[in-house]
């Protein structure tokens, strides 16, 4: 089973006024809207099962996943028009909409790449088992990063596991390391570029691209979490008990298209890639 997860919940804030009268997954891009062209890459991947979760004009999207027969897909919705339950919560609250043995490749539904999905989601599972023939993971979630200028970095180790995320711009440092979460105070009166050369003599800095795999046997950890919480704060919290490993992707090119100005670049974009 190749499952996986649209974030389209949200309410595409930057994407005003086209999103006072749409969704952001219905904004058109190359003639097509986003939830469609990201569906298509998906099926092209071979993904079987797709949950996408839904809040602001959620009928436009069910109504178009309808009309349109899922796209011969099995495609199934989370509703939360009740609450926004951010990407955390909204993960969450999907838990039994997914089949619990396989892992969830969790796509924005405003990230147009030309990351190949397949290649990414069995990158972390190369043996298979000989008593069940499925194939298994080493890591609990695998974030697909890139070295990309930003002003927040994942921090891994060596082996790549996550380890911490920085705000090089202000300083500010989330890990659940001590030794990672003690440099806020060495690095307040270092610059930006002070902060990411001292950090790269001991890890390795990543730009997160929004798009990652997620093991359901991850679901327990989120017991006593609140309904609404971001994905990547969850991460960050529990990447000591749990192997949360990130996965370069080399000559990336990815376009988020939640704002104005790149939407006006997007039709060209999305025609190279």
């Amino acid at each position: 089973m190749f499952q996986a997860m649209i974030f389209a919940a949200g309410m595409g804030t930057r994407l005003k006024p086209i999103t006072d009268k749409m969704p952001k997954a219905m904004v058109p891009v190359g003639g097509e809207p986003l939830i469609k062209i990201l569906i298509d890459k998906l099926a092209a991947a071979g993904v079987e099962r797709i949950v996408v979760n839904v809040h602001h004009f959620a009928s436009q999207i069910t109504d178009y996943l309808k009309e349109n027969s899922n796209f011969g897909l099995d495609i199934r919705i989370s509703d939360e028009r009740d609450m926004l339950l951010e990407t955390g919560g909204g993960l969450k609250k999907a838990e039994e909409l997914f089949d619990a043995r396989y892992p969830i490749l969790i796509h924005n539904v405003d990230i147009l790449s030309n990351v190949n999905l397949k290649d990414f989601y069995f990158a972390d599972r190369k043996t298979m088992c000989p008593d069940c023939g499925i194939y298994h993971a080493t890591a609990d979630a695998t974030l697909l990063v890139s070295e990309r200028k930003t002003s927040r970095y994942l921090i891994f180790n060596k082996y790549m596991m996550l380890v911490g995320w920085i705000n090089v711009e202000k300083g500010e440092i989330k890990s659940p390391y001590p030794e990672i979460k003690n440099m806020e105070k060495e690095l307040v009166d270092s610059s930006r570029e002070e902060r990411i050369e001292f950090l790269k003599t001991n890890y390795n800095l990543y730009a997160f691209s929004g798009i990652h795999t997620f093991s359901p046997n991850l679901f327990s950890l989120m017991n006593g979490w609140p309904d609404k919480f971001p994905i990547m704060d969850f991460y960050l919290t529990v990447c000591r008990r749990a192997k949360i490993k990130g996965i370069v992707a080399n000559n990336l090119r990815l376009m988020d298209v939640g704002k104005l100005d790149t939407l006006s670049m997007a039709d060209d974009f999305l025609k190279t890639l």
